[in-house]
């Protein structure tokens, strides 16, 4: 691997890391008042996994970044990949802002729809131009998938 590929590389895991960790800011100060109020469903994962899972999904998403990324040169589509994929990982962050900063099931909600559709949007750009780059983001959309029902049980639950 030549030292730019690995710098785009790394660069590719850092943007999706940082967007986690600017997600996070809006987490942080609700996790420790208002989400421990909220009836939540028994199918609830622990908040210790919830952070990890993240930082793995994150991971995953950095490279498939990479691997659509280093294909632009000269591939209109790669370019329009991007695009989908950029829209996903600043909805990714809103929906932050909007369950915990908001303090809002229903937003959240509503942007977790959008979020999925974005996701799957990217995957199937990401398919004919690099099928392990669009490979890797199935755990991100089953992820949210997950994320989105819990979400919809706690707006369900806590009315």
């Amino acid at each position: 691997m030549k030292k730019t590929e690995l710098f785009r590389l790394i660069l590719s895991i850092v943007i999706c890391q940082m967007a986690g960790i600017i997600g996070s800011i809006f987490t942080t100060s609700s996790m420790a008042s208002w989400y421990p109020t909220l009836v939540k469903p028994s199918f609830t994962p622990p908040g210790s996994y919830i952070g990890l899972i993240w930082i793995v999904l994150f991971t995953l998403m950095g490279i498939s970044l990479f691997l659509i990324w280093r294909e632009t040169p000269g591939n209109p589509a790669a370019r329009i990949a991007l695009y989908f994929f950029a829209a996903q990982l600043i909805v990714n962050v809103l929906w932050n802002v909007a369950f915990f900063g908001l303090q809002s099931p229903i937003s959240g909600l509503i942007v977790i729809v959008v979020l999925w559709i974005l996701i799957l949007i990217s995957i199937i750009k990401f398919w004919p131009i690099n099928r392990t780059a669009a490979l890797l983001l199935i755990p991100y959309i089953v992820w949210v998938s997950i994320a989105a029902y819990l979400n919809y049980s706690i707006w369900r639950l806590n009315p």
